[in-house]
């Protein structure tokens, strides 16, 4: 199935604090790319690349998180957190796919290549448009983990404390 233990313990708490940090800094990085072209040069390629590691990441992690639910009773609290989890591939595989749209876009190769055609205002609207998609799937990944992070918390504290 996969990774499912760290010595003796459960790999789920202990992966998706990789995760949540790997979501964040590739939606923080996809941002800072769209929107400050100095540190667009700068970053290269590595926000796709972290992007990439994120979305390598999450499957191992949300089936970590499986094989944990079903070493437990059933709880709707569970449930509720699980499925959750399962969306964040999708939000991983829109800020890796953006994030190297974005790269490939203003690559010194496809510049050069966009050169020799005739310019056309369509482009500007692409531009714009993958820009924007981009800011607004890199917050909805923000979002995501957050919602994951306190549906897991709850699911675990909340017969514990108050």
């Amino acid at each position: 199935m996969g990774l499912t233990t760290v010595n003796g313990l459960p790999a789920h708490p202990i992966l998706i604090h990789f995760v949540v940090v790997l979501v964040l800094i590739s939606a923080i990085l996809l941002i800072v790319a769209v929107c400050w072209p100095a540190a667009r040069v700068r970053l290269g390629l590595a926000p796709a690349v972290v992007a990439l590691l994120t979305l390598v990441l999450v499957p191992i992690t949300t089936d970590a998180g499986q094989w944990l639910k079903d070493q437990l009773p059933p709880d709707p609290l569970i449930d509720a957190h699980a499925e959750l989890g399962e969306q964040m591939l999708f939000w991983s595989i829109g800020v890796f796919v953006l994030a190297a749209i974005w790269w490939i876009i203003h690559s010194k190769r496809f510049t050069e290549w966009r050169a020799d055609r005739p310019s056309a205002p369509v482009w500007k609207v692409i531009v714009i448009a993958v820009a924007v998609i981009s800011v607004l799937v890199a917050a909805g990944s923000m979002v995501q983990v957050y919602r994951i992070g306190e549906s897991g918390a709850k699911a675990v504290w909340s017969d514990q404390i108050g």
